[in-house]
């Protein structure tokens, strides 16, 4: 018997294996063929008897060959369907799957392949936005308070957890929040979730039939839009000015809103501040309608002048805001721990939601994370890194001003990781090529196009600058004078 050996790769058995098993299915060995004995087919390979052994255990286990009388092995009796010949044909024209409606709208919607990695090699200085500065988050104390925890893992702590989440944790989170955003809550309206994304996947699931109206700032946050429109939602898209979200355009009752999704402490990306007037104008609009508001407080802690808002939901007294947060811009994104402050109404139906999503968080990271709180050193680092970050804009602002003068206008408050920069002799046609010509120079930089519902009038630049030090933002920005 031929066998050719070197079609295949891996152990010298599996190879043996795959030959017989490849001319069975030819119909080179037909049924009821009789196959060599291990040690003659061992002699002819010039292998092991116990390599073609274990060919031949795995091809009967499988159910092509069957040992008989005296130790002679043959191919099955019966030739079943997939010991048939296949006939060669063409490969069939590629079709749509029969996929969910939900499944077609999120795909026509997220198209994963033009979105930048988290890492993009041969890029020496990327102002993607998202990425926070690592360089001083506490290692060694983090390390440390995992360490601690699994060493002290008891069977319970290694089964299935609660889908609220770590009860220390939304302890020490309700106190936070009290404290520093002027959130109001208690353990019981918290609910842990798998970062900003989950949590604004379960509000559109728990939130919106087809067909309800949902609220969202225009320009606005993809990673929200995105889940709205996936459950059939339909977005009905609120301008954004110098004082935030405009109340005064807010839709009536007769449009079917069910909630509405808003960044009042930092608009993203434009940056701008919601004043008290339209907070509680948004408010009261949401109480008359029916809808709920969904506060989107990213990054908040990071203020460079004065001390950080409060939170719209600390002015809602009827109950009608979700407050959500994560740790992923203040600590590092791999570590995918978000939560929502629910309303008390609310609390069942998510609950039931996320329970039906993956049950519950990871509750190691949970653990370590109520330690860092509660012991202080999560606020403590953020002072440092509010100072770091304050730098870096501050190096990011100048090097703009100093390479691009009147060419360029920088939108953005004193808050946040980012700024939207306008770029005033560029035209909107003539970004990509440049954002092109960057990449190829090692400068990454990203368009704000993909925040507007229709492309703006004007080229704009998102830039996020916590990732890098202020000598490779300003070398990144001279670098990119040079370019543009």
């Amino acid at each position: 018997m031929l066998l050719n050996l070197r079609e295949t790769s891996g152990p010298l058995y599996r190879r043996v294996y795959h030959a017989l098993k490849g001319m069975i299915r030819a119909g080179r060995l037909g049924p009821a063929a009789r196959v060599p004995s291990t040690r003659a087919l061992a002699r002819d390979l010039g292998v092991s008897r116990n390599t073609v052994m274990l060919a031949y255990e795995q091809l009967a286990a499988e159910g092509y060959l069957v040992s008989r009388q005296r130790g002679a092995t043959s191919v099955v009796a019966a030739a079943s369907p997939r010991l048939a010949p296949v006939p060669a044909r063409p490969a069939p024209a590629a079709r749509p799957a029969a996929v969910s409606a939900y499944a077609r709208r999120l795909t026509d919607r997220l198209d994963l392949s033009p979105r930048p990695p988290a890492v993009r090699p041969g890029l020496r200085y990327d102002f993607r936005y998202g990425r926070p500065g690592v360089d001083e988050f506490p290692r060694v104390i983090w390390r440390r308070l995992l360490a601690a925890r699994a060493r002290r893992a008891s069977a319970d702590a290694l089964g299935y957890g609660g889908p609220a989440g770590h009860r220390p944790l939304r302890e020490a989170l309700g106190e936070y929040l009290g404290r520093a955003r002027g959130v109001m809550s208690d353990p019981d309206r918290i609910l842990i979730v798998n970062g900003t994304q989950q949590a604004l996947d379960l509000v559109a699931r728990v939130l919106l039939d087809p067909g309800d109206g949902a609220v969202v700032e225009e320009p606005h946050y993809p990673g929200a839009t995105i889940p709205f429109e996936a459950v059939g939602a339909r977005l009905l898209r609120v301008p954004v000015d110098r004082g935030g979200l405009d109340t005064t355009t807010l839709p009536p009752a007769a449009q079917r809103p069910r909630l509405a999704y808003v960044t009042p402490c930092h608009q993203f990306p434009t940056g701008v501040i919601m004043p008290l007037h339209r907070r509680l104008a948004l408010l009261q609009w949401a109480a008359r309608v029916g809808a709920w508001v969904v506060e989107d407080d990213y990054v908040s802690e990071f203020r460079y002048e004065g001390h950080p808002l409060e939170a719209l939901q600390s002015l809602d007294h009827d109950e009608r805001t979700i407050y959500l947060g994560s740790f992923s811009k203040t600590l590092f994104p791999a570590l995918r721990v978000g939560y929502l402050v629910l309303p008390r109404p609310l609390v069942p139906a998510f609950l039931a939601a996320k329970w039906a999503a993956d049950r519950f968080s990871a509750p190691l990271y949970q653990e370590a994370l109520a330690e860092l709180i509660t012991s202080g050193q999560y606020e403590r680092y953020l002072r440092r890194a509010g100072g770091r970050n304050a730098g870096r804009r501050r190096a990011l602002i100048e090097a703009l001003r100093r390479h691009f003068g009147d060419r360029v206008e920088i939108a953005g408050e004193n808050t946040g990781v980012h700024l939207v920069v306008w770029l005033n002799d560029v035209r909107p046609a003539d970004l990509a090529p440049a954002i092109a010509r960057a990449a190829k120079a090692g400068v990454g930089i990203y368009s704000v196009a993909p925040s507007y519902a229709e492309p703006p009038r004007r080229a704009g630049l998102l830039f996020g600058y916590a990732a890098l030090t202020e000598a490779e933002i300003r070398a990144g920005v001279r670098r990119l004078a040079e370019i543009l």
